[in-house]
C-alpha cells in the first residue's frame, strides 16, 4: 500500500489464534516501511519468522542488511527477537519497556532475557518516549497494558495515515470487545484500547496494522479486513515423508471482508 512517500507492506501476516497444548504460537504481523532514503520494520518477529523474512526481502530485492530502522512496539519474543539480524539498523524500543524488560528475572516471562540484556547495551538502540518521531511523519504513542512501556505508531502523510498497534490491539476481537488476552493490566489495556479507536476514527481511511491480525480499515465504522488471512499447518501423520495432511487455519471470507480485499 501507498501512504504519500512511503511503500507499506507487509511481510510476515500476524494470526491471531493461541497454540492449545504446546505454549505461545507466536505468529505475529512484521510491516516493512520504505520511503526517503529509509527502509524500516515494525516488530521483527521471533526465530521461526527468520527464514521468510529473509525470503520475502529478497523478492522485494532487499537484504537485511540494507534495512536502516527496526521499530519495536514491545519486548516481547514473538516481536523483539530479530533485530539481530539487522546489523546495521538503528533499533527503536520505548525506554520504559526496555527498562522494564531488562529487569524482569529470567525465566518466568516471555521476555527474551539475553536479546533484551544485548539490546539494552547495543550502540544501535534508541530509547523512545511518546511524542518522539522515527521516521518523518511517524510518530511514538504510549499505549500500555500488553507491557507496561508498550508503544503504538501513528505514520501521517499528506494522503493516508498509518496506525501501527502491536500487541496494544492484536486483533480484530480485541479491537471491538475492548478486552485483552494476555496483559499485565486489563484496565490499561482497556484505555490503551480506546485511545487507538480514537486514532483511528480521527481521520477516515486510517488503515491499522495490528500485533496479530490482518490490515483493517474502517467501513461504517466497523472494522473491515483488507486482504485475505493465510495460515495453515502441513502434518506428517502418514508412513513416509511423501504424504502429509493439510489443516487450514482460516474461514471462508465474508461478504464485507471480500469487498474489502477488492
Amino acid at each position: 500500500m501507498q501512504a504519500g512517500a512511503y511503500e507499506i507492506d507487509i511481510v510476515v501476516q500476524g494470526y491471531p489464534g493461541k497454540s492449545i497444548c504446546h505454549g505461545g504460537l507466536g505468529w505475529s504481523t512484521i510491516a516493512l516501511i520504505r520511503g526517503g532514503g529509509r527502509i524500516g520494520l515494525v516488530d521483527v518477529g521471533s526465530f521461526s519468522q527468520r527464514g521468510p523474512i529473509r525470503e520475502r526481502l529478497g523478492a522485494r530485492g532487499l537484504t537485511p542488511e540494507q534495512v536502516t530502522d527496526v521499530i519495536l512496539t514491545h519486548s516481547h519474543w514473538d516481536h523483539s527477537v530479530n533485530w539481530v539480524l539487522f546489523p546495521n539498523a538503528t533499533v527503536w524500543i520505548g525506554a520504559g519497556e526496555l527498562a522494564w524488560s531488562a529487569a524482569q528475572p529470567w525465566g518466568h516471562t516471555t521476555v527474551p532475557e539475553l536479546y533484551v540484556r544485548e539490546l539494552d547495551r547495543s550502540a544501535r538502540c534508541r530509547r523512545l518516549r511518546g511524542g518522539d518521531e522515527i521516521l518523518p511523519g511517524m510518530i511514538a504513542d504510549a499505549a500500555p497494558g500488553h507491557t507496561p512501556g508498550h508503544l503504538i505508531f501513528v505514520l501521517s502523510t499528506p494522503g493516508l495515515d498509518i496506525l501501527f498497534t502491536g500487541d496494544a490491539a492484536k486483533n480484530r476481537a480485541e479491537l471491538l470487545s475492548l478486552t485483552a488476552d494476555m496483559t499485565y493490566d486489563q484496565a490499561q489495556s482497556r484505555r490503551s484500547m480506546e485511545k487507538i479507536w480514537e486514532i483511528w476514527r480521527r481521520r477516515p481511511g486510517t488503515i491499522l496494522i495490528p500485533g496479530h491480525d490482518v490490515p483493517m480499515r474502517l467501513e461504517n465504522d466497523v472494522p473491515a479486513y483488507i486482504g485475505s488471512r493465510e495460515a495453515a499447518i502441513s502434518a506428517w501423520f502418514e508412513d513416509d515423508l511423501e504424504r502429509t495432511t493439510l489443516f487450514s487455519l482460516t474461514i471462508p471470507a465474508s461478504a464485507a471482508e471480500r469487498r474489502a480485499a477488492e
